[in-house]
């Protein structure tokens, strides 16, 4: 079976044969939709291994590179990163959901989707849900780079599960962003730039790598309430230990308005054509 055979699969709710969705079709098609992305990274594995190569190479140049340079009071620099890396990971990789949405656009398979008596969402939804699996991978090999480097978990084993479920969750949230850049643009290179343009500022204006305090004053009013700061803290606060309710509420907070906005608009955006 070929990648645009799995594209255009039919999904269930299609051969309802009428305008009214059963109940439950939304799920069911966005299930189908999620197994073909998943089948397009197996086939094509190296779309997966370039996902895990740049947070790989970012664990290395600031674990042994910059790592001895930057200080941070009462706590081990890996310790520090690691919790960082795990949120920028999930945010970069939503970009394959921006990348993978503008080239079927480019080939016509979101037309072919359109097409279909298929939940409007469906398609949306399951490329998210796929990129939430791809992330469950990564994040897991990131924590084995991790514990290699001297990274450890020093709160627990249940803080550390919530810790990376938080990562996920935001990642989800994210990737709606990225979706709805795929859907705007009309090629996967333009897609891929649109995408990582936002999203770089944010990630380095925060307390992925460094501490906050070490800011200019000015861009610490904006680094300190952004989205990537306020969920890297509560994540490191799971993983290390301190107080953990304000940067979890202000996190969840976050998650819950980037969906409440980005996937309306994204649905809205597919839409329209």
């Amino acid at each position: 079976m070929t990648d645009a055979s799995i594209a255009i699969q039919t999904p269930p709710s299609a051969l309802a044969g009428s305008a009214r969705l059963p109940r439950g079709a939304a799920f069911t098609d966005a299930i189908v939709v999620a197994k073909r992305n998943l089948l397009r990274i197996v086939r094509t594995p190296q779309l997966l291994v370039f996902s895990t190569i740049q947070p790989v190479m970012f664990v290395l140049l600031f674990r042994y590179v910059f790592g001895g340079s930057i200080k941070i009071p009462g706590v081990r620099f890996v310790d520090y990163l690691m919790p960082g890396i795990f949120v920028q990971t999930v945010v970069f990789g939503g970009a394959s959901t921006a990348v993978g949405l503008a080239e079927d656009m480019s080939k016509g398979i979101i037309d072919r989707f359109r097409s279909l008596p298929m939940a409007r969402s469906a398609v949306l939804a399951g490329r998210t849900l796929a990129d939430v699996v791809r992330n469950v991978f990564v994040v897991g090999l990131m924590i084995v780079v991790g514990l290699l480097v001297g990274f450890r978990f020093h709160n627990g084993f249940v803080p550390a599960v919530g810790a990376v479920g938080l990562a996920l969750l935001f990642g989800f949230a994210f990737a709606w962003f990225f979706a709805l850049i795929g859907l705007s643009v009309k090629d996967p290179e333009t897609a891929q730039v649109a995408g990582f343009l936002p999203i770089f500022p944010l990630v380095f204006a925060s307390s992925v790598f460094t501490q906050i305090s070490s800011m200019p004053g000015w861009l610490q009013a904006f680094a300190k309430v952004q989205p990537i700061t306020v969920t890297t803290n509560a994540v490191r606060a799971m993983t290390q230990g301190g107080a953990i309710a304000r940067p979890l509420v202000e996190s969840l907070a976050w998650i819950v308005g980037l969906l409440v906005v980005l996937a309306p608009a994204a649905v809205a955006r597919y839409r329209k054509g």
